[in-house]
């Protein structure tokens, strides 16, 4: 019983990682580093989508107000935006392109506003998803990138093996831990990065929807608008 905690101590991650083959330890960092990355991206992702839903609820708030659009425009376009306000400022930009000069263009106003406010979505959109493409990858491809270190490291113990000539468990199990161990971190990757892109890619959209949904309803106003002014 005195011998267990040396062998516990043969048998330990860290030590595991520095007996490991120099191909599987490649492989182990860079699934180490996909990890961090991973939780990089869904930290910078939580705090981004939570400052896009509370700015889009103080948007609706002050548009719905009954604030002039016009005082709400020069407000806004003073200063960067971006998710709802960025689609009114863009809009509106264009609405008052159009009736400047002697001659407004107000035949295809409408048909001009929905593109501008769809290539408006579209950006906000991209813009939302950034790096989402980086956690679908490691969540799919980490697990073959661990399998494939497994498999590297196992032949290199069934080698090992066949030069010793020695089938003993105490000989075997120390090599296949470490194959193992990769196989084990490219999953440790790989599950958070599943279930955080199908959470963001929820929550995008989420967003797309509302924006599209804003999109709807400010064409109606400003159609109205058009009406009016024919």
């Amino acid at each position: 019983m005195e011998q267990l905690p040396g062998v516990a101590a043969e048998i330990s991650i860290l030590h595991l990682f520095w007996k490991a083959d120099w191909v599987v330890k490649l492989v182990m960092m860079g699934l180490l580093a996909a990890s961090v990355g991973v939780w990089a991206i869904a930290i910078d992702k939580f705090i981004l989508y939570r400052r896009t839903r509370q700015a889009m609820k103080h948007f609706e708030n002050v548009f719905w107000s009954g604030q002039s659009l016009e005082d709400l425009y020069r407000a806004l376009a003073a200063r960067p935006t971006d998710s709802m306000a960025a689609l009114f400022v863009a809009a509106m930009r264009e609405w008052k392109r159009s009736f400047e000069g002697p001659h407004p263009a107000i035949a295809s106003l409408q048909m001009r506003l929905e593109k501008v406010m769809d290539v408006t979505i579209q950006r906000e959109v991209e813009r939302l998803e950034k790096w989402l493409l980086v956690l679908a990858t490691v969540g799919s491809a980490s697990p073959f990138i661990g399998l494939f270190g497994t498999v590297w490291g196992i032949m290199n113990s069934f080698q090992a093996i066949a030069v010793s000539k020695n089938t003993s468990l105490a000989v075997v199990a120390p090599g296949i831990a470490e194959a193992l161990l990769a196989t084990a971190i490219g999953l440790v990757a790989a599950i958070p990065a599943t279930i955080f892109y199908n959470k963001f890619s929820s929550e995008v959209n989420k967003q797309a929807t509302r924006l599209e949904g804003f999109a709807d309803e400010f064409s109606a106003i400003l159609s109205r608008q058009i009406d009016e002014r024919v």
